[in-house]
């Protein structure tokens, strides 16, 4: 399985220990993310992790920045990206459940890097639900 992963300055430490969570179980990840504190402009590391979700070319994504508010934004302009914005992993569950959720937004400055692992966790285990969640998420994109 391949993961994309990209955050701001807010998020490097977390991406750090994420990375090794992913790479202990096998998983492959594709680094977006700068790799230090110095600010940067979150959309410059998160339009390349909604591209690679969205062509297939990763199976999820996971973005991080300082509220986490940013990152979904910019990540939900992208055709076929439907990433949520957590900060618990009751939250996690039902984007996964009910959104089929493709990209997890994580806020750094609000949830711990074990937090984090332990959301990551839950969103890597849960299935989506389908049944009546399906024809919601097919009204999602705006078609005039």
């Amino acid at each position: 399985m391949n993961i994309s992963i990209g955050n701001d300055h807010a998020g490097p430490k977390y991406k750090k220990e994420i990375i090794l969570f992913l790479e202990k179980k096998g998983y492959s990840v594709i680094n977006h993310g700068t790799n230090n504190d110095q600010s940067v402009d979150y959309p410059d590391f998160i339009h390349p992790v909604a591209r690679d979700v969205s062509s297939k070319k990763a199976d999820f994504g996971i973005i991080i920045c300082g509220s986490g508010n940013g990152a979904a934004m910019t990540a939900n302009k992208h055709p076929k990206i439907r990433a949520a914005l957590c900060w618990n992993k009751e939250l996690v569950k039902l984007a996964k459940q009910h959104n089929n959720a493709n990209i997890l937004s994580l806020p750094a400055r609000f949830i711990s890097i074990a937090q984090a692992i332990e959301m990551l966790d839950v969103f890597i285990k849960t299935e989506f639900d389908a049944g009546r969640h399906q024809k919601r998420i097919e009204k999602i994109p705006y078609n005039k």
